[in-house]
């Protein structure tokens, strides 16, 4: 597979090196977590609301980088050896 060729929907479903794998499940949580406490019927004070909020922006990109890391050839023969 070229590199240069892919297009968002190829680099999204090529396999992901264990540590963005690892980053990706905590952008995931982070994402949840601000969901929830932004979310929640409870009246909280603004500087939670306000923290929530860039906690679920920076778990929203946090995950979307990480998903769309790839193995390159080279990786996978270091991480694999057969």
């Amino acid at each position: 597979m070229k590199k240069d060729s892919l297009n968002l929907v190829e680099r999204v479903k090529a396999p992901t090196p264990k540590w963005f794998k690892i980053i990706r499940n905590v952008g995931i949580t982070l994402t949840a977590v601000g969901g929830a406490i932004l979310a929640s019927p409870v009246a909280l004070p603004a500087s939670i609301i306000t923290v929530a909020g860039y906690v679920l922006l920076g778990g929203t990109v946090a995950t979307a980088i990480a998903q769309t890391a790839m193995s390159s050839e080279d990786n996978k023969d270091k991480e694999n050896p057969e």
